[in-house]
């Protein structure tokens, strides 16, 4: 042992509890900066533009906050106890009170999300300087810097590997949100305790901490009603299912009478299917290709790639000559759900329990640069390109790979969008999957649910309709599908750039477009 060490001191217990306080307090402020950002883009779409803004807004309140610290000069136990009440009230209501103004107030959300993130990022902002300050009177200040950042930035670690993977699945987002707010409640109540000799008004804070942890705790006792009473608002329908995975927020509605009879599903509140006319869009989906591919031989192998309700895989199965199918579906809570849930497993028949059938949960960009396979047919069922990680699937770089999987005399089709809403958004799709050498064969289908509804056939050689369907069909029959290839003057071509990795100018075109139709 040298000198130097020998003389060192160990660090005080004040020292350890303030460094835990910053370890917590970094992940509670990490935790309300990821729910703010994936609420946003489970309501507003475009994962990507709401995180950026979200988190760039975060920061400037952080460093507003930072700023202001330098005015707080006296009674900083006091005042770092007050703010860390503050944050736990305001931090973690924040995903319920957005759930709820989303439901009831749709027009204030923007609003209450941005002023709710620059109220936590100030709050938070505050914490670190004050603690560092209150650290001073005993540690030296290169100690000091590197202690408090070492701790700051491990709970930030902690935080962003748990959220996903653990906390939003298990606990689902406002339960996550009380949760870190409970643990903030606790750090203020822990400061009560380490300062409770150079506190003015103890019994005032006291007070304050016991109503704050009582609050907190009451939201998470009323957490699942909260959720059920604002989904139910915002899907009109009666909530049967509700799942947050680390990919989306899946659920699932029942709606009463004529209109809106059956069970609807929604992803990231996106509409995905309706029972009482899925048939129309997953018929006009598979059977256009399915059929003209067994005119000339029977298809043996077909992929799906998305897809994971079983709907298509259902249609697939309507053709005796089918060896196997690969479900490519990157959300293995979908699949389950619509392999083994006896409420969803009628809706596709128990398609995914066939055993020609298989799933591969994975990313179907990663599993195509991957898979040696080859089809005769595949189905390509992604949701719309509302931002650019789904936006990415539509791309020229994704059909090159397509087209490597895709037989010599193979089909493959791809649903797009509704060519009468978001005309420019399907010719886009139309050239960039021409872009790489395939022939396109744009068609559209009407389903009441979606409206005027888009897909494109993609292959090597020119596209011929089939002469014959599977019975049974409720919607195709030979005689109307001739006018499905039809496009009115309103839906007509209009000229449209590639669609490439680098740009992603489909997810722009696709939010505009929709977003006129939002704004009516």
């Amino acid at each position: 042992m040298t000198p130097e060490t020998a003389s060192k001191p160990s660090p005080r217990p004040l020292e350890v509890a303030l460094l835990a306080s910053v370890f917590i307090v970094s992940a509670c402020g990490l935790v309300y900066e990821l729910a703010a950002g994936a609420l946003a883009s489970y309501l507003l779409g475009d994962t990507v533009l709401q995180f950026s803004t979200i988190i760039g807004s975060y920061l400037f309140a952080m460093g507003v906050g930072s700023y202001l610290s330098r005015f707080f000069e006296r009674q900083l136990p006091a005042h770092f106890l007050r703010i860390e009440l503050l944050v736990a009230l305001v931090g973690g209501a924040l995903p319920a009170l957005l759930f709820v103004a989303n439901a009831a107030l749709p027009g204030a959300f923007r609003w209450l999300l941005y002023g709710l993130v620059l109220a936590v990022g100030t709050l938070v902002g505050l914490e670190i300087p004050l603690v560092m300050r209150i650290l001073k009177r005993n540690v030296a200040l290169k100690d000091l810097v590197s202690q408090v950042l070492t701790f700051d930035y491990l709970g930030a670690l902690v935080v962003s590997l748990a959220f996903p993977l653990l906390l939003v699945p298990q606990l689902g987002l406002i339960r996550t949100g009380l949760l870190f707010g409970l643990m903030n409640a606790a750090v203020a109540l822990w400061a009560l305790w380490l300062f409770r000799a150079e506190l003015r008004q103890f019994k005032a804070h006291a007070t304050a901490c016991v109503l704050t942890l009582a609050a907190l705790g009451a939201g998470m006792a009323a957490a699942d009603r909260v959720t059920t009473w604002a989904e139910d608002k915002l899907y009109q329908d009666r909530v049967v299912l509700a799942q947050t995975t680390p990919y989306q927020r899946i659920v699932v509605t029942h709606g009463p009478g004529e209109g809106r009879a059956g069970y609807r599903l929604f992803l990231n509140g996106n509409l995905q299917f309706a029972q009482r006319d899925e048939y129309r869009y997953h018929e006009a989906l598979v059977h256009p290709v399915m059929a003209a591919y067994a005119a000339q031989a029977a298809p043996k192998k077909v992929a799906v790639l998305g897809g994971g309700d079983g709907m298509a895989v259902r249609e697939i199965l309507k053709y005796p000559g089918v060896e196997s199918v690969i479900l490519v579906e990157l959300d293995p809570a979908m699949t389950t759900l619509f392999a083994s849930h006896p409420m969803l497993t009628p809706l596709n028949a128990g398609a995914l329990q066939s055993p020609k059938v298989k799933v591969v949960n994975a990313d179907a960009f990663t599993w195509l640069e991957h898979t040696p396979e080859v089809f005769d047919v595949i189905v390509v069922d992604f949701p719309d390109p509302t931002n650019f990680n789904i936006g990415k699937l539509y791309t020229q770089s994704f059909y090159a790979l397509l087209d490597k999987h895709l037989a010599a005399s193979g089909y493959a089709v791809i649903q797009t969008t509704s060519p009468l809403v978001a005309r420019q958004s399907f010719w886009t799709v139309v050239t960039t999957i021409e872009s790489v050498g395939l022939t396109a064969t744009p068609y559209h289908a009407h389903v009441p649910s979606f409206g005027e509804w888009g897909y494109v056939v993609a292959s090597r050689r020119p596209y011929r309709q089939p002469t014959t369907l599977p019975e049974g069909l409720r919607f195709l029959t030979l005689h109307s599908l001739p006018a499905l290839f039809d496009f009115p003057q309103d839906m007509a071509r209009v000229p449209a750039e590639v669609n490439r990795l680098s740009n992603q100018v489909l997810v722009t075109t696709y939010e505009t477009e929709w977003g006129r139709v939002a704004a009516r």
